[in-house]
């Protein structure tokens, strides 16, 4: 039995769960083990933890890429648009995703510190891609010109709100927001392109 068997098993019991929920005893008997057989593999509860959220966040990295590789067809705002539409889903059909997402909002008090370290490289990694994707978008004429970090930037901001309702909320009330505040959204986004016409006019 390895490392991989308990971690997965864990992934389950901490997404259901949460960290002081979970049972090392359930997820030992998940995986057909005794409990002191898990200390082979990890030095305590805390370790299985941060390894499989480390995981967790791996696997909703790598969805992400995938989604935007499947996508990449599609005009960018039916892809962002999207996207927000894919994560609910997501988070509804994979331990990983809600593993992640809940302990982006309230990490275990004890593992705040270390459930942070991998929070902040994750929501700045995605900024980065979001704002590569913008200026590839400008370069191609799918989107007017418009300040790219800062759109991304504004992206991740609306992301952040919105998926407030996938733990608290429902299914529901998350597409009844993000129908409603898309629109306010996108156009906003576009409006920083005639904010920077105004600052600096044509021809300066």
């Amino acid at each position: 039995m390895t490392a991989y068997s308990i971690r997965d098993a864990a992934l389950f019991h901490f997404a259901r769960d949460g960290y002081e929920g979970a049972s090392l005893r359930a997820i030992a008997d998940e995986v057909g083990i005794k409990k002191p057989s898990i200390y082979a593999h990890f030095s305590c509860k805390e370790d299985l933890f941060m390894h499989t959220l480390d995981h967790a966040f791996d696997e909703v990295r790598r969805h992400t890429l995938e989604y935007f590789r499947d996508h990449a067809h599609l005009p960018l705002e039916q892809r962002l648009r999207g996207l927000l539409t894919w994560f609910e889903q997501e988070y509804q059909n994979h331990a990983s995703a809600r593993l992640m997402l809940r302990n982006c909002y309230y990490p275990p008090p004890d593992l705040y510190s270390q459930v942070m370290d991998l929070v902040y490289p994750f929501l700045d990694g995605m900024e980065r891609a979001l704002s590569r994707l913008l200026q590839r978008a400008i370069r191609e004429g799918d989107v007017p010109p418009i300040p790219a970090e800062q759109a991304a930037i504004a992206f991740m901001t609306f992301l952040d709100g919105i998926t407030v309702e996938i733990i608290y909320g429902s299914s529901r009330r998350y597409k009844r927001r993000l129908d409603a505040s898309w629109p306010v959204f996108w156009n906003g986004i576009h409006s920083l392109n005639e904010q920077a016409r105004l600052i600096v006019p044509e021809g300066d």
